[in-house]
Parts: C-alpha cells; sequence; structure tokens
C-alpha cells in the first residue's frame, strides 16, 4: 500500500446528485463492491422525501445497456436526500459531486456538506465545463487541499477515461489515492488534465467535431459520407460523427459546444456550432432519446422499418443510402488502423473526396492537438490516452500523426499551404522525426525537448510492452507464444477478430503437446491477447465454403482437431489460464471452458452462439456444460439422481444458455450462464488482467497443481430430463416462439446434453460426449437452412431466423 493510500483510505463512498451521471457514478462504484451513499434534492411539497434519488436508482436497474454488472449490486447503493443525510457523510471517504452544471448550486450545496466531512474526506466535482478551482475559491483552506476533479465519462460502467483535475492546492497524496481507486478498482484509464476549459478530451473532441461540421458543409459531403469517413476507416467508433451524436444527444452536444466556443479563447475560434443544430434543439430533434435527430426511423405501408437521415441544408428527412467511397472500401485490406490511415492519405486530394476531407481534418487535429501541450496536460502521453479512452479512438492524435509519417506529413502540409504548428517546426529543425520511438515506448516530451519513457501506472501490463522487450518465443500466422516471466507464457491470438482457424489451432495442440519444448521450458500459460476482444469464435467463412463444397469428411476433420486443441488445454500437464474480455463467442468461449481457470475482465460477453448460425458448439462446448450442469446439481443434494429434479433445472439451465445463444452482459453474468465458475477471478481494469492472469497461473502452478485426467465415469441425466426438453421445444413450436430449424437444432443441443436416450445415470467417458456433438455438428452443416443461416451472419453480421 502506497502513503497516498495509507493516509487516504477509501472504503465507502457518497455522490450528491442523483442525476444520470451522479447515479451512473454511483451504480458503477457498487460494482465494485463498495458502499455507496446517493443524495439528491427534496422535491418541493414531496411527502417522500427520498424520492427523487429513489427513482434514479429504480431508473438504474431497468437501464440499457446495464449500468451493473449484476443486478444483485444495486443493494450497494443507499439512498437519501441534502435536507436529512448530510449527516451521513461522515463515514464516506470519498466525496464525488455531479449536481447541475451551475456554479451557485454547486457551491451552495459544498458550502451545506462541508460541516458533515469526516477529517481527512476527499470531495471531488463530476463537472465537465466549470473550472474546478474557481468551484471552491471561497471554501476553507482545510477543504481546497482535498479538492479537486474527477471527470467521468458517460456511461461511466463502459467509458474507460476519469480525467482527474488538481488545482495548485490539491495534497499530491490525496490525488493519487483516488488515480490508485479508480484505476485498481473502478477499471479506469486517468488522464492528469489541468484545470482549462472542457479538460483534455472533450477540449480535443469537440474541436473535431466542430471542424467536421464545418469541412462537411465546405465540401458538399452527407452526413452518411460523413459517417463512413469519419469511423472504422481512421480507427474511430463504428457509429461515426452523426449516429454517435445521436447517441450522446444534440442537447449534450449543443451544451458542450457552446461551453467550447464560451472559454476556450484559442487560434480556432473560427469552428462554430451549425446554425441547423440550435433548429434541431428548438424543434427537441435530440436523438435516440426524442426518437429523432440526425437519423430516425420511418415505418412503411408494409410494415417495415427504414432509416432515414437528415439533410443539414433543407432541415428535411431522406432515405439513408449507403456511402459510396471507393477510397474507403479499399483501405478496408488493411487490418490496422495506421496502415488504413496511410492508405487514405496517399490518395490525390484533388481527385478524390476521402482524401481532400482527410487532408483537411487531420492536419488541422495534429495542429490543435500540438498548440494544446502544456495547456490542457503536460505530455502528448496524456492526450493521446484521453482521446483513446474517452473517445474510443484506436490511436490518440500524435500516435495518427506518426502513423501518416510525421516528416512526410508536414511537408505536405507546407506544400499545400497548411499552418504547420510552431513546435512542429522546432522538432523537425532539431532532427525530431516522430513523436514515439522504439515502437511507442518513449515519447517526445516538448518541454524538456528530449524522449522520454512512456510511464504505466504500477500493475498494468501489455503484450505488447512485453513483446517489445523479450520478442516472442515462438509463432505462425494466428498466434504467438512470449515469455511473460517467472516461468509463465502466454499464448496469443492474434488473427482477425481473433477468429480460431487451422494456424490457432495447431498452434495451441504444438505448444501444449506432451513432449514439446514449451512444456519444458514453462509451468503454466496465460491464454489472451491486447486485441478488443478474445475471440469470436471459428472461422465462419471457411466453415460455409466447406459446407458449399460438400466437403464432409473435412469438416469432420476439423471438428476432431477442434476438439483436440481444447482438450490439450483441458487436461494440460501445466495449469492454463484463459483471460477472456470484450466478445468471447463461439469457439473462443470453448477455449476458455476447458481452461483450469479463468481470470476475466469484468466487460465479458461470452456465449455458445453456434445455434445462432444453425450449428451447436462441436469444441467440447456441450461437454463442459454437461459437466457443469452436473456440478450444479450436485452442489444443491449431493449425488442427485441423474433425472432428478435438481438435475432437470440445472440441464434446462444449460440448455437455454446453448439453444438461446444467450451471451452474458458481464462477467458477473457468465457465472449465472454456468460459463464462468464462482472460483474464476474476475479484474476490473483491463490493463491489469494479464498480471492477474499470470499471478493466477503462478499461483498454481506454486501450489501443487495436479493435472486433470479423462473423465470415465460421468452420469449422464438420460432419456427422462431429454424427453422434459424435447416437451419444451414442441411447446415453444406450437406458440410460433421458434422456427422447425430451430427445433431441429433445440433437439440436438438436448439430446447431446442429456448424453442420448439412455437410462438416466448411464455412465459414459468425455469421448462419448465429444462424439455426440461432432455429429450433431455434422448433420446441421448438411441443412439448407444452416448454410442460409452462416451466410446471412456473414453479410449482415445478424442472425437470420429461417
Amino acid at each position: 500500500m502506497s502513503s497516498a493510500d495509507a493516509n487516504y483510505p477509501i472504503r465507502r463512498v457518497a455522490v450528491l446528485g442523483a442525476g444520470t451521471m451522479g447515479s451512473r457514478i454511483a451504480a458503477h462504484i457498487a460494482n465494485a463492491g463498495f458502499p455507496v451513499l446517493l443524495l439528491d434534492v427534496v422535491s418541493p411539497g414531496e411527502s417522500v422525501r427520498n424520492r427523487l434519488a429513489a427513482q434514479s436508482l429504480e431508473t438504474l436497474k431497468k437501464s440499457k445497456p446495464p449500468a451493473f454488472v449484476d443486478p444483485e449490486l444495486a443493494s450497494n447503493i443507499v439512498v437519501g436526500n441534502f435536507e436529512d443525510d448530510l449527516d451521513k457523510l461522515k463515514t464516506s471517504d470519498w466525496i464525488v459531486e455531479a449536481v447541475a452544471e451551475d456554479l451557485a448550486i454547486k457551491r451552495a450545496l459544498l458550502g451545506n456538506v462541508i460541516p458533515h466531512l469526516r477529517d481527512g474526506a476527499i470531495v471531488t466535482t463530476n463537472t465537465s465545463g466549470l473550472p474546478v478551482g474557481l468551484i471552491a475559491e471561497d471554501m476553507p483552506e482545510s477543504f481546497r487541499r482535498r479538492w479537486f476533479g474527477t471527470h467521468f465519462f458517460n456511461p461511466p460502467r463502459y467509458m474507460r477515461l476519469v480525467e482527474i483535475i488538481a488545482t495548485p492546492e490539491s495534497d499530491p497524496e490525496a490525488v493519487e489515492s483516488v488515480a490508485n481507486f479508480v484505476q485498481s478498482h473502478l477499471g479506469k484509464v486517468v488522464v492528469l488534465a489541468h484545470d482549462t476549459p472542457n479538460f483534455v478530451a472533450n477540449r480535443i473532441g469537440t474541436f473535431v467535431l466542430l471542424n467536421t461540421f464545418r469541412t462537411m458543409l465546405e465540401f458538399g459531403l452527407s452526413i452518411e459520407e460523413v459517417d463512413a469517413l469519419t469511423g472504422t476507416a481512421i480507427g474511430w467508433p463504428k457509429t461515426g460523427t452523426f449516429r454517435l451524436a445521436d447517441m450522446v444527444g444534440i442537447d449534450v452536444l449543443v451544451s458542450v459546444a457552446r461551453n467550447f466556443a464560451a472559454n476556450a479563447s484559442d487560434e480556432r475560434a473560427d469552428v462554430l456550432l451549425p446554425a441547423a443544430l440550435e433548429q434541431m434543439l428548438e424543434r427537441k430533434w435530440l436523438g435516440d432519446k426524442a426518437g429523432q435527430g440526425f437519423y430516425k426511423k420511418e415505418r412503411g405501408a408494409d410494415g417495415k422499418e427504414s432509416r432515414c437521415v437528415l439533410d443539414l441544408n433543407t432541415l428535411e428527412y431522406r432515405s439513408a443510402e449507403r456511402a459510396k467511397l471507393i477510397e474507403l472500401e479499399m483501405a478496408k485490406n488493411n487490418e490496422s488502423a495506421a496502415a488504413r490511415i496511410r492508405t487514405l492519405l496517399a490518395g490525390n486530394p484533388d481527385r478524390e473526396k476521402a482524401a481532400r476531407f482527410y487532408w483537411q481534418i487531420l492536419p488541422e487535429l495534429w495542429a490543435y492537438a500540438t498548440n494544446r501541450i502544456g495547456e490542457v496536460a503536460d505530455t502528448v502521453v496524456e492526450i493521446d490516452r484521453a482521446m483513446k479512452a474517452g473517445f474510443n479512438w484506436e490511436l490518440g492524435p500524435f500516435e495518427m500523426w506518426d502513423a501518416a509519417g510525421f516528416v512526410e506529413t508536414v511537408e505536405k502540409m507546407r506544400a499545400r499551404g497548411q499552418a504547420i504548428p510552431k513546435t512542429a517546426e522546432t522538432m523537425l529543425a532539431a532532427g525530431i522525426t516522430s513523436w514515439y520511438r522504439n515502437q511507442g515506448a518513449e515519447f517526445f516530451d516538448v518541454p524538456s525537448s528530449a524522449y522520454r519513457p512512456v510511464v504505466e501506472a504500477p500493475g498494468m501490463m501489455t503484450l505488447a510492452r512485453i513483446k517489445r522487450a523479450n520478442g516472442v518465443v515462438a509463432k505462425n500466422t494466428g498466434a504467438s507464444l512470449i515469455d511473460l516471466g517467472d516461468g509463465i507464457a502466454c499464448i496469443e491470438f492474434h488473427s482477425k477478430m481473433n477468429t480460431l482457424g487451422e494456424d490457432i489451432v495447431k498452434f495451441v495442440q504444438r505448444t501444449l503437446r506432451p513432449t514439446g519444448d514449451a512444456i519444458r521450458n514453462f509451468k503454466g500459460f496465460v491464454v489472451t491477447s491486447d486485441a478488443l476482444n478474445f475471440s469470436v469464435g471459428a472461422n465462419l467463412m471457411q466453415v460455409l465454403l466447406a459446407i458449399q463444397d460438400e466437403e464432409w469428411e473435412e469438416i469432420d476433420r476439423n471438428v476432431r482437431e477442434f476438439q483436440a486443441m481444447t482438450q490439450a488445454i483441458r487436461f494440460c500437464s501445466r495449469p492454463v489460464v484463459a483471460a477472456p474480455f470484450g466478445m468471447c463467442l463461439g469457439g473462443g468461449a470453448e477455449v476458455a471452458l476447458h481452461a483450469a481457470s479463468r481470470q476475466s475482465h469484468i466487460e465479458l460477453y461470452m456465449g455458445l452462439v453456434e445455434t445462432s448460425v444453425g450449428l451447436l458448439p462441436a469444441g467440447g462446448g456441450c461437454k463442459e456444460m454437461t459437466l457443469r450442469a452436473i456440478a450444479a446439481a450436485n452442489a444443491i443434494r449431493m449425488s442427485p439422481r441423474s433425472d432428478s429434479v435438481e438435475m432437470n433445472d440445472a440441464v434446462r439451465n444449460v440448455f437455454e444458455t446453448i439453444a438461446m445463444a444467450k451471451v452474458s452482459s458481464s462477467a458477473v453474468e457468465a457465472r449465472a450462464l454456468h460459463l464462468m465458475r464462482e472460483s474464476d477471478g474476475i479484474t476490473m481494469n483491463r490493463e491489469r488482467l494479464l498480471l492477474d492472469a499470470k499471478s493466477e497461473a503462478v499461483r498454481l502452478a506454486d501450489t501443487g497443481y495436479v493435472p486433470r485426467l479423462p473423465r470415465a465415469d460421468i452420469s449422464v441425466p438420460g432419456e427422462n430430463i431429454l424427453a422434459n426438453l424435447k416437451l419444451g421445444i414442441h411447446m415453444m413450436r406450437e406458440a410460433e416462439f421458434i422456427s422447425d430449424h430451430d427445433v431441429k437444432i433445440a433437439r440436438l443441443v438436448a439430446n447431446v446434453l442429456c448424453g442420448g436416450p439412455v437410462t438416466p445415470g448411464t455412465q459414459v467417458n468425455e469421448q462419448y460426449l465429444l462424439d455426440l456433438e461432432r455429429e450433431a455438428f455434422l448433420s446441421l452443416c448438411g441443412e439448407r437452412k444452416t448454410a442460409e443461416r452462416i451466410a446471412a451472419t456473414l453479410k449482415t453480421g445478424k442472425p437470420l431466423r429461417n
């Protein structure tokens, strides 16, 4: 424990203000397991004095996407009001102020709060625009030492950024304590921002947004074109500019933009809020929450919904069209954002629409961000982190500039007559050719005019950093083996979306071979990566092509090989710890299911989703879920009959998980779906996941790990429970909830989970269940409707119900 954590321990938290941000901040602190006091005003004449805070809590329980990782965690929040319950603040170590963005309101509340604080309590503000120091300038000096800003991004559970804004009077240890808490327990990326208008991410993000509007109108681009240009093509969220604006809310956007215009007096005063946005605000076209904004859905005479888009010149809606930009289609061939940016900027801005757009907005972004160094934050590292964590960019502005080629782009900017920041000119004159060097391990520090190491928070570990230092032990096109130190190696997937193809299957088998070098050289393994998702499952395109070519023997062989891979994980003589995160679907979930232990990131969207494409889990997924169902029944009553009520309920639960292709909304829900065990660990901070998983592998290896052996004593549920499941399937079909093809798939899933139509309690081995899976998978591959489902999913990204 650091001295900051010792001097300012945080065990209980209070949130002042139960509005959208305050309540969601409270929910995420509750997600971390801490008790939270949530207070708000008493409405005039209100007899139920806690109604506002209580209503907010009820809204949180129903929110989509969920604010809680587990609905039961709502019990960590106690509600109250500012008139009756301020004395309860005496037990709080950290108080977060999140009331309306009004200076007078905030000051009045803090004045009432101060007498009720315990010595050493930290108070922070979640303001997004007011000067932090100004809010508390008339407060006692002892209070100002424990006062600073903690700016969460909405929604707090999902957005990774928290900007911490210290004032000159803030106690550095108080700041450090909150930063440690926010990183370790809330899983956030902390950026130290200066007390300037809009801080870091919103300052630069708002400029980008307004400049995009300006450029769009100047170049005569459509909303659809701009959304395509400002999406995944350059490593920004797929929502693009306008879809994101609808999600955030036009009113919020206008408020931030007005604050930017009123307070951010810099060299880009020409970037203003378009008149169309003011008119949209007047008409209450506020985006998703109002049912219309830049986009809206309309239902035609045939009952089908279609998407319409706003024409900013006429303020009338028209049918949305797919943007036709050939340059973007060509750039898609590059998997990395850096490569796509280089490709797009290589175009001719005099002839190509995309190149013209990018040569306008990107140099202006780079210039604007460069001029903010020292103003909004100390270093380019803080600015890049803020944009990546706050706006979900793959690369920060300075990383983007390096990807485009710092020297080359400055030369072209000069030739085009574009403004070049003085800092960039000084760097080039000194022979500095990039913002980062040594594969991102060092950054150029402007004040000292020298490269300095990029410092990570304690406990953070990424494979990229380890590979820079140690290289890789072995690799092929789909996977690598990396030495993590302390006798632990990591199997990293790095195919597109981490889909599991033949290259990964063979690599895992070879790595975990009992007589292989990896087993001799390492005492444990971790399976994870630095990607956005653990794995979206098997390569569906390969499956579809094999089905279309009727390569049944090849499909059979591939399924056997996939099963051999998962069994190699399960029966490895060394502990294998899976560290899943993000999407962990289909075959990816099967990899995780077979590990000795799982250390998951809290944001885990895990599911055996094969039924959505007309198949069933055949990499050992059904077999593992059968074992989990039997274990769950045994946990309720020791040695229950194989057709007991307990067994029936347990099998039905795992059947629904598979047949309905359920996907967890968090790691906690993955436990409820039997995809993770209660003993499996959960990590709040994504960048701590690798270290936590490594620590678990070390623990298992050093405490006498006993390799698992194939079971031959599995007492399967059998024909009675199978009959119950089939009855349920029949009733679902009669009620027209499912199709005939769904019935066929569900019956096969039920058959595998029950061990077939055998006498309850019949003992089988694991290979028996694996064979049932494989045979059912092959039979479904021969179905035309399965091929249709796979093709539709590959084309649209959405499941087809046929």
